[in-house]
Parts: C-alpha cells; structure tokens; sequence
C-alpha cells in the first residue's frame, strides 16, 4: 500500500518521556524499537522543515533533551511527523518544529501532533502557548491560536553549523 493511502490506524502516536532519552540515545521508535530514530528526525526535517536543514545528531540531542514534550507520528518504521514544546509549566511554552512529512499532509496529521502537544500536562495548564509559522497560520488559526497583533517579533540570529 502506498504512503499516499493509509488509515489513521496505521500510524502510530509516539509521546515521549521529557527530553526524550529513546529517541536521543538509542534512536527507539514505535514499541521501543530500535529503529535509527535520530537519523529518520534528521531527514525528515531535512526534506520536510525549510527551517530546520542541516540540523547536526548533536544539536538534535540537546534540542530534544531541552524539550519538556515531544510526540512523533510513525508509519511502520517510517517517521512521518513531529514535534515538541518546551514550558515553563504555569505561565508559558512555547509549539516547536511541527512538521508532516509533505507527502503525507491534509490527512489530519498534523492536526493530531499540535492537539497531542497541547493536551499534555506541561502545556495544557499553561496561561499561554505561542508558536511562530511562516506559511502555515490558517492551519493554526482552525485549531484555536490567534494572531497577535499586541506583540512583535524579534530574533537575533547565530549561524550554527551542521558540524556544531
């Protein structure tokens, strides 16, 4: 059966453990299984995630132990969506690298990511969620965020090379 035809029975919710130490160290997926996790990450931001190309193993490691939450959506062994959230548990957290696979997208998929993310208890009882998006604020918008005119957005940047 190809990837474009699935049921939702097909695909699997992983919610790791804070930092997510499966994933991070032994690259578990699905049931625990070994299943190269950190390397499938790698590329399916790499493919999928403009914003997160040519993100290093240990990079990926520190970002996912800075992580209060994270889910991941598997097909059988391939990793087909993502995300995570960091929190301070009471007044802020903060939607991080939600992404579906492109081949994979408008079947609800990462509908069930950002609801799994926002049901957990490290961001469910927050005051308030933010997330940034560059194209995607309609998806958003249909799950309850709203844009926010009252605050503006500021970065400073640091190039981190792959290699880091």
């Amino acid at each position: 059966m190809s990837d474009s035809f699935f049921t939702m029975s097909q695909v699997r919710l992983v919610k790791h453990a804070p930092g997510a130490p499966g994933l991070r160290i032994l690259g578990l997926g699905p049931s625990f299984i070994p299943t190269q996790g950190l390397s499938k990450l790698q590329k399916l931001l790499d493919k999928h995630a403009f914003w997160a190309k040519n993100r290093s193993f240990k990079n990926l490691k520190i970002l996912l132990a800075g992580s209060k939450v994270i889910i991941s959506l598997w097909k059988g062994k391939r990793l087909i969506g993502f995300g995570r959230a960091t929190s301070d548990g009471i007044y802020r957290a903060v939607l991080w690298d939600i992404v579906v696979a492109d081949d994979l997208q408008r079947k609800g998929l990462g509908r069930r990511v950002v609801e799994e993310l926002l049901a957990m208890p490290a961001i469910s009882k927050v005051e308030k969620v933010y997330l940034m998006t560059t194209h995607s604020s309609d998806f958003y918008e249909q799950l309850g965020f709203d844009k926010c005119s009252t605050q503006e957005l500021l970065i400073k940047s640091k190039n981190i090379s792959k290699t880091e």
